[in-house]
């Protein structure tokens, strides 16, 4: 569609390559990928797919396979700027609390060796008078440093980005911008997972279901403002004309990504409210009985995992109805759920490769249910994410460990633990 305008055909074949940062798309598998396309095209269309077409066609994903595997390229050093200054970013806490500590030390040996200076010159004073004099001395040296401490409370310099966005949005005017907030506390799993395209998307998603619960206006642009300025003060010996455009890079493209949602998940609400509310108890039934045909259908392996009482099955069934519509609502408070629900996952080991055609058939199920595509679409977009989330808790958490666990076995456990050390545990 955008095909008529290179300006925006750029922007979005862009946007498109950021998302496939995580994928090695070669030349190969541009061609492989580009004449099956072709073919399709020639075997479904038979003569109406005219040379001039055929020539099109192949003209554009030459350009956009071209693009994915330029911007692969070009773009991994944007990314090495962008991790190594983000972990810059988050340790200056410790590097202030070091500096503090040295400057403190300082002071107190300081005090001690003029302390002592005074007292030797004082040595042939009447022993009241030194007592007189320590007495003061130690009460001024207690009255000094309360002070310090109460000046050290009072000016507290932010040493995390988030301290410092907080300090610079109120200072730049923009404390009053609640929505801000939203963004940054999904903003560290944003920025470390900036070459994962599944997982930022996942975050994306997320971060545009909160904001749609915001009520007032919300101008993106005001963050890159904020962020680029607590960047710049948390990285001063780094920061050059490279970080601002890897960093406003970055930025862009999680904009794009944002803005595609933006307004779409209030109105997916209502159409599967709408949807839910209107079904009758023999549409609930037959939900229940056809999402396993057809879950049994595309994936028969399943049956394997299902074999609970009929009614185990509906309350499932019925569950995940819940979850598509109470993920518009609480999104926060579901992604925390399906986390937990995702380690159990862990534990029944259940292969992830079966959540695919279980979304597939329940989509099948509520399309032959409704005419309604806004809440066919809403239900499809829900689940989909749920599942998202489902597997990347269970591949994270299936560690060497967690499978120990699981087998609810010691000796398992006792010979896991020997091979992974403390700190590895959370990624073997």
């Amino acid at each position: 569609s955008a095909a008529a305008s290179p300006s925006a055909l750029k922007v979005q074949v862009e946007t498109l390559g950021f998302q496939h940062l995580d994928l090695e798309v070669t030349v190969p598998r541009v061609v492989i990928f580009r004449d099956a396309i072709i073919d399709l095209f020639t075997m479904e269309m038979g003569a109406r797919f005219t040379s001039k077409a055929k020539l099109g066609f192949l003209a554009l994903l030459n350009y956009v396979g071209g693009a994915y595997i330029y911007i692969r390229r070009e773009y991994a050093g944007r990314i090495k700027i962008i991790n190594r200054s983000w972990r810059t970013a988050n340790n200056k806490a410790a590097d202030f609390m070091d500096a503090e500590e040295e400057g403190e030390e300082g002071e107190a040996k300081e005090r001690e060796g003029e302390e002592a200076a005074a007292q030797e010159k004082q040595g042939g004073a009447a022993k009241s008078n030194n007592a007189a004099a320590a007495k003061a001395s130690g009460e001024s040296s207690k009255a000094r440093a309360s002070g310090e401490a109460k000046n050290a409370n009072n000016m507290k310099v932010p040493t995390t980005f988030n301290e410092m966005f907080m300090f610079n949005g109120a200072v730049m005017g923009f404390g009053q911008s609640a929505w801000m907030n939203i963004i940054l506390d999904q903003f560290d799993d944003i920025v470390t997972n900036v070459a994962n395209s599944y997982r930022l998307q996942e975050e994306c998603d997320v971060c545009s279901l909160v904001m749609a619960k915001y009520r007032g206006t919300i101008n993106l642009g005001e963050y890159k403002a904020v962020m680029l300025a607590s960047l710049r003060s948390l990285v001063p010996k780094d920061w050059d004309g490279d970080h601002e455009v890897a960093w406003g890079w970055l930025w862009e493209n999680v904009e794009r990504m944002l803005k595609t949602l933006m307004g779409k998940p209030q109105v997916q609400e209502k159409a599967l409210e709408r949807l839910i509310m209107s079904l009758t108890e023999d549409a609930v039934n037959y939900l229940r009985r056809e999402v396993y045909k057809r879950f049994f259908a595309l994936a028969p392996a399943g049956q394997d995992y299902f074999k609970q009482s009929t009614t185990r099955l509906y309350w499932i069934a019925d569950k995940i109805v819940e979850m598509t519509i109470e993920m518009y609502r609480e999104p926060r408070k579901m992604v925390e759920d399906i986390s937990a629900l995702g380690l159990r996952h862990v534990g029944y080991a259940i292969p992830t490769e079966f959540f695919a055609p279980f979304v597939s058939g329940a989509v099948e199920v509520v399309r032959t249910m409704t005419t309604d595509e806004a809440a066919e679409d809403a239900f499809r977009w829900s689940l989909t994410l749920i599942s998202k989330i489902l597997v990347r808790t269970i591949l994270e958490g299936s560690t060497i460990v967690m499978k120990a666990i699981n087998t609810n076995q010691q000796k398992a456990l006792v010979k896991a633990i020997s091979v992974s050390p403390r700190g590895k545990r959370s990624m073997e």
